[in-house]
């Protein structure tokens, strides 16, 4: 055999050891405020690994360890992701004063789960765009108050088995760009960027630069990250809802988006969760993210083509 298909061989295998994280954002409940059981977690999870004309879509990002309606029961998502061995990055919701419930919850999937549940575990996300909704005038917190949890965190997962795992912070990718949220930056492991060129009404925003818009707001982000790795927590076209300033919403345009964007970030072997893969259930959401429109998932094709 000559060297030079060995070594081909060898980098095939490396490249697919190294493979970029791929997956998708999971609410806790539905349009309709209904809470998603075990089931509906299974349901997504499996659905997301079957996506036609793509592979490699199996990790899961969670916004809370927090059962919806419940004070501290973990979230069903767990159990479903360990029966489908779904990749997790974890998420503890920060603002609003429920913190100390969302700790009491990851010590508990720890201690009921153990490695079945910690060797799925790629991240921890402390905390979802608090910091631009504290800057927005929402229902948020701020930097001191954010660093001083992902330190609890830190603190919280040390002698288990989920030490060592990354512990990033997600937001919005301007607020990454403020000096005032530095301190952050320096406490994580990794940053996580929420982007969505849709939202940008202060830009020229039409589908067309899009995804110069993306770019550059990754770009941006990346010089801003102290060296720390930037993983893509959400970004996403909607396929229906409102046309803000030049973006309009529609299939054709999400596909694009996708062709550019999501087929960009997997050529560049960059951590990915999208936005997202069915949002209307139970009610239509405005804007619509969704690759599946609302109905039985496993029913129902994608609402544009997903092929790189």
């Amino acid at each position: 055999m000559k060297l030079s298909t060995v070594l081909s061989g060898l980098s095939v295998v490396a490249g697919t050891a190294n493979a970029a994280i791929q997956g998708f954002n999971y609410g806790a409940f539905f349009n309709n405020q209904a809470a998603k059981q075990q089931v509906d977690f299974a349901y997504e999870f499996n659905k997301a690994k079957n996506l036609p004309n793509q592979s490699g879509w199996n990790a899961a990002r969670l916004y809370t360890m927090v059962q919806w309606g419940t004070a501290s029961d973990v979230v069903s998502a767990i159990p479903a992701a360990i029966n489908s061995q779904t990749k997790l990055l974890l998420g503890l919701w920060t603002s609003g004063g429920s913190f100390q419930n969302e700790i009491k919850a990851l010590q508990t999937a720890i201690n009921q789960y153990g490695t079945a549940f910690s060797d799925l575990v790629v991240g921890i996300s402390v905390g979802s765009e608090d910091l631009y909704r504290q800057s927005s005038g929402e229902v948020g917190i701020g930097p001191d108050e954010l660093v001083g949890y992902i330190n609890q965190v830190r603190s919280t997962i040390a002698g288990t088995p989920l030490q060592g795992k990354p512990i990033g912070h997600v937001d919005t990718w301007n607020m990454w760009l403020d000096g005032a949220n530095s301190k952050v930056i320096a406490a994580l492991d990794f940053v996580g960027m929420d982007a969505y060129p849709y939202f940008q009404a202060s830009f020229d925003n039409r589908i067309e630069n899009a995804a110069s818009l993306f770019w550059s707001a990754y770009d941006q982000t990346k010089a801003a990250a102290q060296g720390k790795e930037v993983w893509v927590t959400e970004t996403g076209w909607p396929v229906s809802g409102d046309t803000v300033n030049g973006a309009v919403p529609n299939a054709q345009n999400a596909q694009t988006f996708w062709k550019q964007v999501a087929c960009g970030l997997i050529s560049r072997n960059i951590n990915t969760f999208w936005y997202d893969l069915q949002e209307s259930q139970w009610g239509q959401a405005n804007p619509d993210f969704g690759i599946y429109g609302a109905g039985d998932l496993g029913a129902l094709s994608p609402q544009f083509d997903l092929s790189c």
